[in-house]
């Protein structure tokens, strides 16, 4: 291969080695593709802010074997069952309280929800919550910026990090892209799950948001492991051996039916 190969080509090529491979090393891809370090540095971080790649030392590795989907494809995704879990979980809410609402097509329907509440704080890392909230006088918003990945409209990185570390929160609510049997939450960066973490640490109540269909699933290969105890909220299409296991676990598991009722364990 020579430096004949365009940028985007170049690109899909150093994602399909890492994901055929497992890892991408900035000299051999140099060499591959006679360019210089810093030129496949210059993608590396690229596909890394994509979420294509996840940044290792001296390379990259393949995030996930499944092209990740965007918030625009995601957000037609079990949408009744998104609505009443957001439902539910907007009821947890209490006026006065600062809250914390994560990146993600279900925290973007809880953030809609939210546009008639009153004497509010709400801060964020998701541009979808943002733009609900933008105009709701009643409503303060604080937005946690950092570096926006384009596929989840999400804020991550140290400049997310550290903003984060100046405030605490009444509750946070979390997305996820997989719960696995041991409730480990599932994303495709681990930027992400790192995020995950830090932001539960800050709430003294905590929820992950998660429709049936991303139970028991494991699409990446980045995974936040959260302190118990928090609240997983899912709908009544969820499978009861799944919910079983998770309760087992310590989780507190709520079910949320289509009339936005939960029976919380």
């Amino acid at each position: 291969m020579t430096s004949a190969v365009g940028t985007r080509e170049r690109r899909d090529q150093i994602v399909r080695l890492a994901t055929e491979t497992g890892l991408a090393n900035v000299e051999e891809l140099s060499r591959m593709f006679d360019v210089t370090p810093s030129t496949i540095r210059r993608d590396l971080a690229r596909l890394t802010s994509e979420g294509r790649l996840a940044r290792t030392y001296g390379g990259a590795i393949a995030v996930n074997a499944h092209p990740e989907s965007s918030l625009r494809q995601r957000i037609g995704e079990g949408f009744e069952a998104k609505q009443a879990i957001a439902r539910w979980a907007a009821d947890q809410i209490h006026a006065g309280e600062t809250i914390l609402l994560d990146a993600g097509s279900t925290i973007g329907a809880l953030a809609h929800e939210l546009r008639r509440a009153e004497y509010l704080t709400v801060a964020t890392t998701g541009m979808t919550a943002l733009q609900e909230l933008a105009d709701v006088e009643s409503v303060h918003v604080e937005c946690l910026g950092g570096t926006l990945r384009p596929l989840s409209q999400g804020f991550v990185g140290p400049l997310t990090e550290a903003a984060l570390e100046r405030m605490t929160f009444d509750r946070v609510f979390l997305g996820t892209d997989g719960i696995n049997a041991t409730g480990d939450i599932c994303e495709a960066d681990l930027r992400q799950t790192r995020l995950k973490e830090l932001m539960a640490r800050r709430a003294d109540h905590v929820y992950v948001l998660a429709h049936a269909a991303k139970l028991d699933q494991r699409p990446f290969h980045a995974w936040a492991r959260l302190p118990l105890p928090w609240t997983l909220v899912t709908d009544s299409d969820a499978d009861p051996a799944v919910v079983e296991r998770l309760r087992g676990k310590g989780i507190t598991v709520v079910v949320v039916g289509p009339e936005q009722t939960g029976q919380p364990s």
